[in-house]
């Protein structure tokens, strides 16, 4: 098991230091802002639910309609005796992907009752300042909290949409500059700054939520991605309007044609992602914070058709594969 206490001891520098303590404060002045807006929202609901108990009862007559139930069968079959936990779950495509995603493997395979407020496509920038994203995450908890259930994870995923995309290109120097292929100043400036930025303000704000219903945190697992292969393939191919291919365009963009070179840049970028991310796992205000290295799950060698459906979406295999690892984590967890 890869998780964050492997890199407690990850070095940030000063300056790293405060732009986290920054974001952080910052992420948890937005919850409070969601969590004004969801108390409105429950005085509200408290009222309405004061006039509708003030009703009166009407009676049922006889031969009257009986209200609509659930056929017993149904109910035999969708009977769960057994779950291994509710977990809330925000993030990207890896959670919220056609046919098979993380999400519904831990549901399926590993069963887990999951509730997501993940969107395909969705940047960590847009989880970290979008205004409705806090405030539909205490809803989910408010509803599981009404029923009696308290979540044993909240599972982040969340970077892929920042780097790959029609911006990628940017992060490469032309093949004739005889520079460096990756620009290592605007690198700098997107994972060590902005996503180092976006990650501590949305999980600083996930923190400050669950502090407020339960009175600490909840468990927050987040993953840096496995090395991809930039080999142009988008979703189904990738054609027409099917989104993708990601990666192999900004490549060929600024003049780089080789495969076996493509993949190894590909590398060192996910590379620096994942420490990026384990840096911020290991902060001390984030002790509750699990990292989950998956470098190793999804393979980038001459098979690895067999764990990647495209540039940046592994196959039903793959994704089984990482779903295992998530509930592996998960299920080591306290409590």
């Amino acid at each position: 098991m890869a998780s964050r206490k492997r890199g407690r001891s990850a070095a940030v520098s000063a300056s790293q230091r405060k732009l986290m303590l920054v974001s952080m404060e910052a992420g948890e002045k937005l919850a409070e802002e969601a969590l004004r807006f969801r108390a409105r929202q429950q005085r509200a609901r408290s009222e309405r639910e004061a006039e509708l108990a003030k009703r009166p009862v009407r009676r049922r007559q006889r031969g009257a309609e009986a209200a609509p139930s659930i056929p017993a069968r149904t109910r035999r079959m969708l009977v769960s005796r057994v779950s291994a936990g509710v977990l809330i779950a925000e993030g990207d495509s890896w959670f919220d992907y056609p046919f098979h995603d993380v999400l519904q493997l831990l549901e399926d395979d590993h069963l887990f009752d999951v509730e997501s407020v993940a969107h395909k496509g969705d940047r960590v920038e847009d989880m970290a300042h979008g205004a409705g994203q806090f405030e539909e995450l205490a809803r989910k908890l408010e509803k599981l909290l009404r029923a009696g259930k308290v979540p044993r994870a909240i599972l982040l995923s969340g970077g892929g949409n920042d780097i790959a995309g029609d911006h990628f290109s940017v992060l490469l120097n032309h093949v004739a500059s005889q520079l460096p292929v990756l620009n290592d100043d605007i690198v700098r400036g997107l994972i060590d700054v902005r996503l180092r930025a976006a990650y501590a303000h949305i999980i600083a704000g996930i923190t400050a939520i669950a502090q407020k219903y339960l009175q600490r945190p909840i468990p927050i697992v987040t993953h840096g991605y496995a090395h991809a292969v930039p080999d142009g393939r988008g979703f189904l191919g990738g054609f027409w309007f099917l989104p993708g291919p990601w990666l192999e365009p900004g490549f060929r963009e600024k003049g780089y044609e080789d495969l076996r070179r493509n993949r190894e840049v590909i590398a060192a970028l996910i590379d620096r992602f994942n420490d990026m991310l384990r840096s911020v796992c290991a902060t001390p205000e984030f002790q509750h914070v699990h990292y989950l290295d998956l470098r190793g799950t999804l393979r980038n060698d001459a098979r690895y058709k067999d764990d990647w459906a495209n540039e940046l979406h592994p196959t039903g295999a793959g994704f089984k594969l990482v779903a295992r690892r998530f509930a592996d984590l998960v299920m080591s967890l306290p409590g």
